[in-house]
């Protein structure tokens, strides 16, 4: 085939690029594969660690050492230890996040999604053999907060999107309030739910007992729905 048969740019980007195209993808992809799994390797041993001592305040070098990496890699994929807390932050409200949603789709009544909801939070918060995790990330989710607001905001909006998603839809089935705005509701939920698990986590209840989580949701409910309606013609 001579030059002036080759193919013209278009037809080479319609067939998928050229050669040298398909070779730099490739090279590309499985440079990102590896990259993702090193920093997976990274996740995973804070994880451990944290886990472990209920801290944060570990060092760079001991998470070197449980991940049997080198300081030079670790660089090369977070610029500081507070950047792999905010990721592993980050990686434990997704998946949770996205856990629950997909348990919860399974209802049809908003309300029952939001209770259920309640009961997961209230009970990963809790739980004895996540004590560590849970104190740790208290404390860090409090200091992030304080520090650096909008990547607090971004870390929990895998939650805040679930709890407005279920807001929402009852608010457009008549379960739930109008006379306030759902994207408020929604966030006086959020902020309720997670204050409670915090103090549930670090053992700081004012009166030195966990809320019930029946309880809980009997406020939150309340909250939720509203005052009781008056019938027709009462006067108010």
């Amino acid at each position: 085939m001579t030059a002036t048969d080759a193919p013209s740019t278009s037809e080479e980007t319609a067939a998928g690029g050229t050669w040298r195209d398909r070779a730099v993808e490739r090279s590309l992809r499985n440079a990102r594969a590896k990259a993702a799994s090193r920093s997976d390797r990274f996740i995973r041993a804070a994880s451990e660690i944290v886990s472990e001592t209920g801290r944060t305040d570990f060092t760079v070098q001991t998470l070197i050492e449980r991940s049997r990496s080198s300081l030079r890699s670790f660089y090369q994929h977070f610029s500081s230890k507070e950047e792999l807390l905010l990721a592993l932050f980050e990686e434990i409200i997704a998946s949770s996040a996205a856990q629950w949603r997909a348990e919860i789709e399974t209802l049809d009544d908003p309300l029952s999604g939001l209770h259920v909801l309640l009961e997961r939070i209230h009970k990963e918060s809790g739980a004895t053999d996540g004590a560590g995790m849970n104190r740790a990330l208290s404390v860090y989710h409090l200091e992030l907060a304080n520090n650096h607001p909008a990547e607090y905001a971004r870390v929990l909006a895998p939650l805040r999107n679930l709890i407005f998603d279920l807001v929402q839809r009852g608010v457009a089935d008549g379960s739930l309030r109008t006379d306030i705005r759902p994207e408020t509701l929604a966030v006086i939920t959020m902020q309720t739910l997670v204050g409670a698990a915090h103090m549930h986590a670090l053992g700081a209840e004012p009166d030195g007992s966990p809320v019930d989580s029946e309880r809980l949701w009997d406020f939150c409910l309340g909250g939720l729905t509203g005052p009781p309606r008056a019938p027709a013609g009462t006067p108010r």
